[in-house]
């Protein structure tokens, strides 16, 4: 079974920035669409960004649009999720998730098959 590991979470001030990285060990990641998702307390699962295995589709939220990046280095077996500009509300256990396909179908958690164990951002003065 595909195994995912995210990393780079931590605590940054408002405005500040992270990046977040997603990588496997074990399988390529060449063949997936992968997306990044994100969970805060009491409130449901939303999808972030998408990006196609090729890296050459990629779709956001509303909410992040302009201020994430989303982007993958298939030769690091690595994707990476570049926050800048960072709110309060973006406060949340970030995951990523490997779909069944090359192409992003949608950002609806249902259309991926693994999962990470996410990792913990934290926006606060």
């Amino acid at each position: 079974q595909l195994q995912l590991v995210e990393s780079g979470g931590g605590l940054v001030q408002p405005g500040g920035s992270l990046r977040l990285s997603c990588a496997s060990s074990r399988f390529t990641l060449d063949y997936y669409a992968i997306g990044w998702f994100r969970q805060a307390p009491g409130k449901e699962r939303e999808g972030v960004s998408c990006i196609s295995s090729s890296g050459g589709s990629t779709n956001y939220a509303d909410s992040v649009k302009d201020r994430f990046t989303i982007s993958r280095d298939n030769a690091k077996n690595t994707v990476y999720l570049q926050m800048n500009s960072l709110k309060p509300e973006d406060t949340a256990v970030y995951y990523c998730a490997a779909a069944p396909s090359r192409l992003c179908v949608s950002r609806e958690k249902y259309d991926y098959r693994y999962w990470g164990q996410g990792t913990q951002v934290t926006v606060s003065s």
